[in-house]
């Protein structure tokens, strides 16, 4: 699908007649409400985490504590896959499972300037609060000393539907 970073290249996507364009994958991101952070962990270990996320332009934003194991792995290694599934409806008869997903491969930025944390807090706020938006900066104002905003530069992007 999407390859952004220069001289590197990732793996073509085997069963192409499943892959979604670039357009239901974004519809994918924005209308989802979680996803799966995975780093490389202690040992050489995936560590996967979920978390809510928002998507905007073309970056995937979320926050985390300053403290902990998932903030102590992406400093030691900024990449990452994030992934989300939309869909997974099982056919026992059919032994098969309907899914749609998408997976990103990028780097994470961990943002603590105040200015740009509220830029970029407010793409969560929008997909959580909506409505609520006064409380929602209100409450990253509160936190601000105890979080990071944390931004996913998408270097390669994918969506799959199977059948």
């Amino acid at each position: 699908m999407r390859k952004v970073k220069e001289g590197f290249m990732f793996r073509a996507m085997r069963l192409k007649d499943q892959q979604l364009d670039e357009d239901r994958v974004s519809e994918i991101l924005n209308t989802c409400t979680n996803g799966v952070l995975s780093v490389k962990g202690d040992n050489g270990y995936p560590y996967g985490v979920p978390l809510s996320y928002a998507y905007a332009d073309g970056k995937i934003y979320f926050h985390c504590s300053k403290e902990g194991y998932k903030v102590e792995l992406l400093k030691a290694d900024p990449k990452v896959s994030f992934t989300v599934i939309s869909q997974d409806n099982i056919i026992p008869e059919a032994y098969n499972t309907l899914y749609v997903s998408v997976i990103a491969f990028g780097t994470v930025r961990l943002i603590d300037d105040p200015e740009e944390m509220r830029k970029t807090h407010i793409h969560i706020v929008k997909k959580y609060s909506k409505g609520y938006e006064k409380g929602g900066m209100e409450y990253l104002d509160a936190a601000m000393d105890k979080i990071y905003m944390a931004e996913i530069t998408i270097d390669h992007i994918t969506g799959k539907a199977g059948c």
